[in-house]
Order: structure tokens, then C-alpha cells, then sequence
């Protein structure tokens, strides 16, 4: 029992590793023991966050765009030059676009489903072969999908598309986790909340916005590092083998309160 929530010893991918709740994730990560690959389209930034990672355990650095197939490949055959198997797959490279309905454009849409949507199937479709390698019946390979709780509820902001991807991801969780449980795969998302994050520093700035945002949430008080790295080292741990297909929301209870 002592060991039921360890990860040491695994190898991850993290994609958009560099910032937000990726960073956060990694970086607990590569604190217990996993060794941790983390993707992001920007070096300077990526680069920057290995280089402080490293200083707790093994962070490798891969600059990728996600958005279309050919970088998916150029990922795979990175990695796979490294590795023959991994355990672990974080699906958290993400967009979002604002803009009124009348106004939305095509390319504001195209844009948050390519990476938010169909780069988590194709990533997952290039990955098995690795993961299979890695997954056994008691202790599966894990794949997480970040979603959000604007997939679940209203997001109160003109993001359709964000919304719209998040909601898909959600129930693609659900048809891939049942479908990859035969080859020791659990697939399971996180719905995050409002976390500190490029997406939400809009919020956290104003400051009467972000007092108007924590009145909702009835834990007072935006996420931290520590829990949403400790939701996704709970469902990468032995603990979590026989949870498959689910999403966890973590989000201080607000949809709980939002009726």
C-alpha cells in the first residue's frame, strides 16, 4: 500500500509542458521520478522550463507543433529515437478564441479544434504502439486528456469553439477508454477549473473580476500546482488501474454550485 500512489520510474509526455497546468504537471513529475518529455511550439519558453525542471530530475526538452499530422510525426520519431516504450501520454497542449457568434471566423474555429480536438486522437493513435509496449493488466499505461469545465457548463464567454472541443474530448475520454482497455490503456481526462495559466490571466489581473470568479468557486480560491498535479499523479498511479473512461473535475466545487 505505501507504493500505491508512486509513479517513480515511468516515462511521460506532456504536451504544451512549458506553462500552465502542463508546467504544473511536469513538474511534479519530474520531482517523483518520472522521466518527463515535455512539447510546446515556443523553444525560448520550453527551453527555459527544462532547464528548471532539471534541477529536481530527468526533463527533456522536444519543440513541436501539434496542430496537423506531419508534427505529430516529427514528435514520434523524436521520441521514439530516445525510447521503444512509454508509460504515460498527457493530452494537455491546448487554444481557446474569443469571439462574438455574428463575428466568429472559420479560422477561429479550425484553429481550437485542431489542437484542442484532433491533435489528442492523432497523438494517441501514433502513441499506442509505445504505450501497448508499457501496459500491463495490473498497472496499465495511462493517457490523460485535459479537458475543462467549459466542456461541461456554460463558459459565460463567447469561446465557442474552446467550449464546443473541450465538451468532444470529453466523451472521445469515454469512447477510447473503452476501447483501449483491451490493450492495458487506461484513458481518463481532467476538467479543470480556474487555474493560474495564460488562458486565464486575463482573470487574475483584474483584480474584480478575479474576485468575482472566486464568489462562485465555494472552495475560495483559485487552483494550485499541487492539485491538479496530484489528480493526474493519482490516475498515473497503481491506484487509479481500475479507473478507465472518467473525467475528474477539478475545480474547487463550482460546478457542483452551478445548478
Amino acid at each position: 500500500m505505501k507504493n500505491l500512489f508512486s509513479i517513480e520510474g515511468k516515462t511521460a509526455i506532456i504536451t504544451g509542458g512549458s506553462s500552465g497546468i502542463g508546467a504544473m504537471i511536469a513538474e511534479a513529475f519530474v520531482q517523483n521520478g518520472v522521466k518527463t518529455y515535455i512539447t510546446s511550439r515556443k523553444a525560448d519558453a520550453l527551453e527555459e522550463k527544462c532547464e528548471e525542471f532539471s534541477s529536481n530530475g530527468e526533463c527533456i526538452a522536444i519543440q513541436a507543433d501539434l496542430s496537423d499530422n506531419d508534427g505529430i510525426n516529427r514528435l514520434f520519431e523524436e521520441i521514439c529515437s530516445y525510447e521503444s516504450k512509454i508509460d504515460i501520454l498527457i493530452n494537455n497542449a491546448g487554444t481557446a478564441w474569443a469571439s462574438s457568434f455574428e463575428d466568429f471566423p472559420e479560422k477561429g474555429w479550425d484553429k481550437v479544434m485542431d489542437i484542442n480536438l484532433k491533435s489528442p486522437f492523432f497523438l494517441t493513435q501514433k502513441f499506442l504502439p509505445l504505450l501497448k509496449k508499457s501496459g500491463k493488466e495490473d498497472d496499465p499505461s495511462r493517457i490523460i486528456n485535459i479537458a475543462s469545465i467549459n466542456g461541461i457548463t456554460h463558459p459565460l464567454m463567447p469561446t465557442y469553439s474552446y467550449s464546443s472541443s473541450k465538451s468532444a474530448l470529453i466523451h472521445l475520454t469515454r469512447h477510447l477508454g473503452a476501447d483501449l482497455a483491451r490493450n492495458n490503456i487506461n484513458v481518463n481526462a481532467i476538467a479543470p477549473g480556474f487555474f493560474p495559466s495564460k488562458m486565464t490571466s486575463h482573470i487574475a489581473k483584474n483584480e474584480a473580476l478575479s474576485a468575482e470568479v472566486i464568489k462562485k468557486i465555494p472552495i475560495k480560491r483559485m487552483g494550485s500546482p499541487e492539485d491538479i498535479a496530484g489528480t493526474a499523479m493519482y490516475l498515473c498511479s497503481r491506484a487509479s488501474s481500475w479507473v478507465c473512461g472518467q473525467t475528474i473535475v477539478v475545480d474547487g466545487g463550482m460546478i457542483a454550485a452551478s445548478g
